[in-house]
């Protein structure tokens, strides 16, 4: 008995110390959430007075505030320096921000559905599909209207087409999803070298080409609106059901004997990350590594648990592509296609991440 005791009041110190430390580290990243919440508007701030035209920050503040909060100031700024910095440079920056932390959070929501570090957000064929719609649009002689409406629409037909592909018996499995996946990705690739071949080699495939690289050149302030609603429709759903992912972490036979409905799960994730997929396709084009890339850099910083890491992803991912953008506008006279940049920094950094971790992600 006496032992027993003993044990006891050995035991439960060590889980009371191990509790407080637990408690005590989430409260350490959450902070960093809340620290990390500032860069995107720092870049987005940062990149209304960067480019061609340097716009000083005080004339860009005093332009922000009379045309955003109609305060009334004497204008000190020319009609040009008006309107890069509100129909040029703030649309530009506020979709980047909007896409970044879109495909950022898609990704890590997909790794930990898939229990798998390589997968990306465009894992079940979305960025194929829209790819091909866009394509179709050009061919055509669509609008920049058409374009994304049809890379929207193709975004989602693809991922439908893996879904549906995938369901065996009533349930998903994940390997199913991934299979499916890339045979959708290469039944649309090849549909899309097919209109590629068929192009004007003059005029429309090089459009064709520029567009699948890549790029913020395109967007207008007309397009925000139906953008980031959707793309907030799709980061809430996600943000909503983040704690679940920890469970699924588990694998699908431990999350269901918890009361987690796996395949509702997955169906909303699944629905989600379209979503924002193939909205960010449809109006900025394929932008890739950044939802392999972001969430393992975010794990390093705030661990493994999803209800730290996607809001963290959210802030990371939205300042990684904001500041990617800026270089891009200032690298060369010549706009570089975002698509090149991302794989040119999210290529070596990731080979720096396989070495560090030597394949492991928890």
């Amino acid at each position: 008995m006496r032992t027993t005791a003993n044990r006891l009041q050995t035991t439960l110190p060590n889980k009371q110390k191990s509790l407080d430390i637990q408690t005590e580290t989430e409260r350490l990243s959450w902070r960093k959430v809340a620290l990390l919440a500032g860069l995107p508007l720092l870049f987005l701030f940062i990149s209304l007075f960067l480019g061609r035209l340097f716009i000083d920050p005080l004339t860009v503040l005093k332009i922000l505030a009379h045309k955003l909060l109609f305060i009334p100031i004497d204008k000190t700024w020319t009609d040009t320096m008006e309107t890069v910095v509100m129909r040029v440079r703030l649309p530009r920056a506020i979709m980047a921000g909007a896409a970044g932390a879109g495909l950022s959070i898609s990704g890590a929501a997909f790794q930990g559905m898939f229990h798998n570090p390589l997968v990306s957000p465009f894992i079940l064929g979305v960025s194929a599909g829209a790819g091909f719609g866009a394509a179709l649009a050009i061919v055509m002689d669509g609008s920049m209207f058409m374009i994304q409406v049809l890379a929207f629409v193709f975004g989602i037909v693809a991922v439908a087409i893996t879904y549906f592909t995938s369901r065996i018996y009533k349930t998903t499995p994940i390997l199913m999803l991934v299979l499916a996946g890339i045979v959708v990705s290469a039944l649309f690739q090849s549909l899309l070298s097919l209109l590629k071949y068929t192009a004007d080699t003059e005029d429309k495939l090089p459009a064709i080409v520029f567009w699948l690289m890549g790029s913020m050149g395109g967007v207008r302030p007309e397009d925000l609106p139906f953008a980031l609603v959707l793309i907030t429709v799709g980061v809430i759903g996600l943000l909503l059901v983040r704690w679940r992912f920890n469970v699924l972490s588990m694998g699908d036979q431990e999350a269901r004997s918890l009361g987690i409905n796996t395949e509702l799960l997955k169906g909303m994730v699944i629905v989600c990350t379209t979503i924002i997929s193939s909205v960010v396709v449809a109006f900025c084009g394929i932008i890739g590594w950044v939802g392999l890339v972001i969430p393992h850099l975010c794990r390093m910083l705030v661990g493994p648990d999803h209800r730290v890491l996607m809001p963290t992803t959210l802030c990371v991912g939205a300042a990684y592509l904001i500041f990617i953008d800026n270089i891009a506008r200032i690298i060369s006279p010549a706009e570089v296609p975002l698509g090149i940049l991302t794989a040119l920094v999210g290529a070596p950094f990731f080979m720096y991440l396989l070495r560090k971790t030597k394949g492991g992600w928890g």
